[in-house]
């Protein structure tokens, strides 16, 4: 049975993220549970996440989902913005919901954590030759 589609394509918020996201390399979009996902060979970035409260799923339908590493984790835990989402909050995942007022270069920073995580070493060097390359 298909997930039915939880996102609405001109949603600014999301226009705003996938360009962010698809700049990384060898990125691209798919649906995965009803959501945008953003990946390489794995997914380094999720839209929209819930959490289950007293056995009842709580939408976050404007957040970004994103691996990180255990010490940054701990750090925007305490950031009221974020949350453990449902299925993925045990594997490392965050959620930070988004608002008009975001910083979108702190989601630029979480996305690029996230990658470097999930996208292998060769596409982390070509970041980081991109990266630098931008910042000259």
């Amino acid at each position: 049975m298909a997930h039915p589609i939880m996102f609405d394509d001109a949603d600014p918020l999301l226009v705003r993220l996938r360009a962010l996201a698809l700049a990384y390399p060898d990125a691209a979009e798919k649906i995965s549970h009803g959501h945008p996902a953003f990946f390489t060979t794995k997914v380094f970035a999720y839209y929209g996440g819930s959490v289950k409260v007293d056995g009842v799923y709580q939408q976050h339908e404007h957040s970004l989902i994103v691996l990180t590493d255990p010490g940054e984790r701990a750090a925007l835990l305490e950031d009221a913005r974020c949350y453990i989402p449902a299925y993925l909050g045990a594997s490392g995942w965050i959620g930070l919901d988004l608002a008009r007022d975001t910083d979108w270069d702190e989601v630029d920073e979480l996305l690029d954590a996230s990658y470097r995580l999930t996208a292998g070493p060769r596409r982390v060097a070509r970041l980081a030759s991109r990266r630098h390359f931008h910042s000259q």
